[in-house]
């Protein structure tokens, strides 16, 4: 998910992944949560793509966040519109199948889905995380 450049406040040769991450950039914990960003028109659509992708076990939970004011550069023009954040908990191991299952329920034409690890997480709670995006859709954990 990083892109290995060189990072020029490190020695040479060392990368930012080098400086900040000691996991080489092969290893997945797949257990990881993840926190993962949309944005949707409005309240039905929010609805909608939360329930199925907690129904699914794609995301542990989703928060549908404040209405905020978007800017944007759209096909030549710069446009506003109000939109709710959603907020995805999820882990690694789910992250490919939400992305493309959101990409499937998204009313835009080109959605934003952007994930970052969380670097620190009560372990209790990425035990539920991870517990409640494992097994079937539908399963009672």
């Amino acid at each position: 998910m990083t892109q290995r450049d060189a990072d020029p406040s490190s020695p040479a040769g060392a990368s930012r992944e080098d400086a900040t991450d000691p996991t080489p950039a092969t290893a997945v914990d797949h257990g990881a949560l993840l926190l993962v960003l949309t944005n949707v028109p409005d309240a039905a659509a929010a609805d909608r793509i939360g329930r199925a992708v907690v129904d699914e076990r794609l995301a542990a939970c989703v928060n549908a966040l404040a209405p905020v004011r978007s800017t944007y550069r759209w096909q030549g023009g710069v446009e506003c519109a109000d939109e709710i954040p959603l907020l995805f908990k999820t882990t690694q191991a789910r992250w490919t199948a939400l992305a493309a299952r959101l990409r499937a329920l998204h009313p835009y034409d080109v959605p934003e889905i952007v994930a970052w690890r969380a670097d620190a997480v009560d372990a209790p709670y990425l035990a539920w995380v991870v517990a409640e995006t494992s097994g079937r859709p539908g399963d009672v954990a």
